[in-house]
């Protein structure tokens, strides 16, 4: 009896370890479904974009130096600092330019009244000419003294200006608006016409940007540009995330660089004392033509050797490969040219933890493109809708 009930004790546990093993292992069967974020593709009017590195320089540069020799008297600018055109920068020891203009004068008042002396014998000559008093050599050499009185006090007065356009050089003055250097030559030290530099100043309300764009891109993105149509452009300083600075095209050369096949081109930025000559730039130009193009992030995007693929919710939630070619890119997001149509959902982060056949959990979020640049120019969807 004993060994009956005990045999059915040892069953009934049995049993109840067999349900236990079982219920976990049926839990294990289910499949885990992994949480993605997942959007659908954006649809955008944009605009292809090509872009060149280049240095910015100034307008107008001046490298600055003294029309008159002499020494320096007073620096009257602080370094570094914006100046005006007509600004006093140096001057010069004015002394002995102001005595040769004192000179002149003098000279000049001697003159005059030689030439005025010169003029009453004239007068006379011609009254004493027709009464005969005197021959007509006499007469004339009278005449001849006057025309030379009269060159000698030109000849005086033009020195006189000479003279005085040295003195006004003693003052050296700014010849442009921009920013000034540092003073390479300073108070005390002798300076020479024409040879010695002082300092040098480039213009800041203005900056240009030259680059060259070969010639096939030029033929098929921009043969109907023109300087006068101030294409738009865009530009990125080094240490800037961003695109921040707006300028436009002012010139186009007259012909392609038969040695490089490029053409020359400038861009230029106005109004923007916040660039600096020579500082090292990207420009960013865009195409004419405006499509409308499948947008997605770019970190969507994975890559399989040669190919680019994104990952897209199918039926039942189950990732798909999807194989695409992509375009331009649009800060965070990607041009998608072929492979994905209006209304395919994707995972918005790729293939970073998940891969094609898996079934998701879809957490849906919306594509945020506030502040992205998808066209250069705001007429540009004006423009597309004009095409239609």
């Amino acid at each position: 009896m004993n060994k009956h009930l005990i045999a059915i004790a040892v069953l009934g546990a049995s049993l109840a370890l067999t349900g236990c093993a079982e219920e976990p292992a049926q839990q294990s069967n289910q499949p885990h479904l992994q949480p993605i974020d997942v959007a659908s593709v954006i649809i955008k009017s944009v605009q292809n974009w090509h872009t060149y590195t280049t240095r910015l320089e100034a307008p107008e540069e001046v490298s600055l130096m003294p029309r008159v020799a002499g020494v320096i008297e007073h620096i009257a600018f602080n370094e570094g600092d914006e100046v005006k055109q007509g600004d006093l920068l140096f001057k010069l020891d004015a002394r002995p330019y102001a005595a040769v203009v004192a000179s002149l004068e003098a000279q000049v008042v001697s003159a005059e009244a030689a030439l005025s002396q010169a003029q009453s014998e004239a007068k006379r000559a011609v009254r004493l000419t027709e009464r005969k008093a005197i021959s007509t050599e006499q007469a004339e050499s009278r005449t001849s003294t006057l025309r030379q009185r009269e060159a000698q006090l030109a000849a005086l007065k033009a020195q006189l200006i000479a003279a005085n356009l040295d003195l006004e050089f003693t003052d050296i003055r700014s010849p442009i608006d921009g920013v000034i250097s540092r003073a390479n030559i300073t108070k005390g030290n002798n300076v020479l016409a024409g040879q010695s530099v002082l300092t040098s100043i480039v213009s800041n309300q203005t900056m240009y940007a030259y680059f060259d764009v070969d010639e096939r891109t030029w033929n098929s993105s921009f043969d109907e540009v023109t300087a006068a149509a101030h294409q738009q452009v865009v530009m990125q300083k080094v240490g800037q995330n961003g695109f921040a600075h707006t300028g436009y095209i002012d010139f186009i050369d007259n012909q392609i660089n038969a040695a490089t096949g490029t053409l020359r081109v400038r861009a230029r930025f106005d109004e923007n004392t916040a660039l600096r000559a020579g500082s090292f730039a990207r420009i960013k130009l865009a195409a004419n033509d405006v499509t409308e193009q499948v947008i997605v992030p770019d970190r969507a995007i994975g890559t399989d050797l040669k190919n680019r693929f994104v990952l897209t919710v199918g039926e039942g939630n189950i990732l798909e490969y999807k194989l695409v070619t992509t375009g331009e890119r649009y800060g965070s997001f990607r041009a998608i040219t072929s492979g994905l149509k209006a209304g395919d959902v994707i995972a918005v982060n790729g293939p970073a933890r998940v891969g094609p056949g898996m079934p998701i959990s879809p957490n849906t979020v919306t594509l945020d493109t506030t502040g992205v640049a998808f066209t250069l120019s705001p007429t540009a969807q004006h423009t597309l809708m004009a095409k239609k």
